[in-house]
């Protein structure tokens, strides 16, 4: 049978338990072209809530009933492919579940030498690929300039930094707790990391940046981005590529309008803010894995997971995620017993 997670009611505002429905269904047959992959991790990240609302985004949401989304890695069972054979390990769109069929045409071969295969869903996947294309696309980091990254123990934030300290960089980290600054500091090497919950973050930030800010790495959002703001200097560059701080939102806040605040910003020190999702740099992806693959196998790319083991426990760790429990790269180990 195959386990899975479907989306059963659309959240307001925090996602609760009763959002999802566990069910058991056959194992599903596969047609020409197709693979089925017993999947063995499965990646949680803050997107995911965006599409669990029946809203217009960059993506379609999840319907009601359907399985929610998720890139995962497991091992090939079944194939109906000339491209991959059984005992393949592979990565691609699995979904919260344990079988998966995927198209041939949609699905990255791993190599579990290289490297433990759960990396393709953190610093070898669609996080480290965010880390390294946005910031080289449009960071476009300098020796000696002065980077702030926000989430900066998290799995895009993390490789961000370190990505800009082999750069030449001064990296200043935020994160949300004093354990993950200490993480940042003493095993990333970041050059300092301030706790956005303290109370004197604000006029800590200014002192820590007092040259001032060349590159903030926008993840969260929120007072992050209200204290970094006035620091830019001249030519700066906002990448944007979350908001976790405002996914949960049912409303705009309450609040003077900032609008002329941030333009005149914009305006007065020419500063280029540019969102983007990862997909818009698929160009740039086997460079990205070449040059990340590198800097893991020589150590000068640390990672860190937060591994949660059974399907069941989806919901629960996802809630997590959204409220800055998760400790690194979040996965769901879906068998484990196995060893990869």
């Amino acid at each position: 049978m195959n386990k899975q997670i479907l989306l059963k009611s659309r959240p307001q505002g925090l996602p609760t338990l009763q959002n999802f429905n566990f069910v058991e269904s056959d194992v599903p047959k596969i047609m020409q072209g197709e693979i089925l992959v017993k999947v063995i991790y499965f990646s949680l990240d803050p997107y995911m809530r965006g599409r669990m609302n029946d809203a217009k985004s960059y993506a379609k949401p999840v319907e009601l009933g359907d399985v929610m989304e998720a890139g995962g890695v497991g091992e090939v069972v079944e194939s109906n492919s000339s491209k991959f054979k059984v005992g393949d390990i592979v990565s691609g769109m699995t979904g919260w579940q344990e079988y998966s069929v995927l198209s041939d045409k949609f699905v990255r071969k791993i190599d579990p030498d290289l490297a433990p295969i759960s990396t393709s869903l953190g610093v070898l996947g669609m996080p480290g690929l965010t880390a390294y294309c946005g910031l080289m696309s449009f960071g476009k980091p300098k020796s000696g300039e002065q980077v702030v990254v926000s989430a900066a123990s998290g799995a895009v934030g993390a490789v961000v930094g370190q990505i800009a300290k082999l750069k030449g960089c001064t990296v200043i980290g935020v994160a949300g707790e004093n354990a993950k600054c200490d993480y940042v500091i003493n095993e990333l090497e970041f050059d300092d990391c301030l706790n956005h919950r303290d109370e004197n973050f604000k006029s800590r930030m200014r002192e820590v940046c007092s040259s001032g800010v060349d590159i903030y790495w926008e993840n969260v959002g929120g007072i992050t981005f209200e204290a970094i703001l006035p620091l830019m200097n001249e030519f700066g560059r906002i990448p944007v590529c979350g908001l976790i701080a405002h996914y949960n939102q049912t409303d705009l806040p309450v609040s003077k309008d900032r609008i002329p605040v941030l333009f005149r910003n914009i305006l007065t020190k020419r500063l280029s803010l540019r969102g983007f999702i990862v997909w818009d740099l698929k160009d740039q992806e086997e460079e990205a894995l070449k040059q990340l693959s590198s800097w893991v196998l020589e150590g000068k790319i640390k990672y860190k997971e937060d591994v949660v083991e059974g399907i069941e426990s989806a919901p629960e760790a996802f809630i997590g995620l959204l409220e800055g429990k998760n400790f690194g790269k979040m996965l769901i180990k879906t068998a484990p017993k196995n060893n990869l």
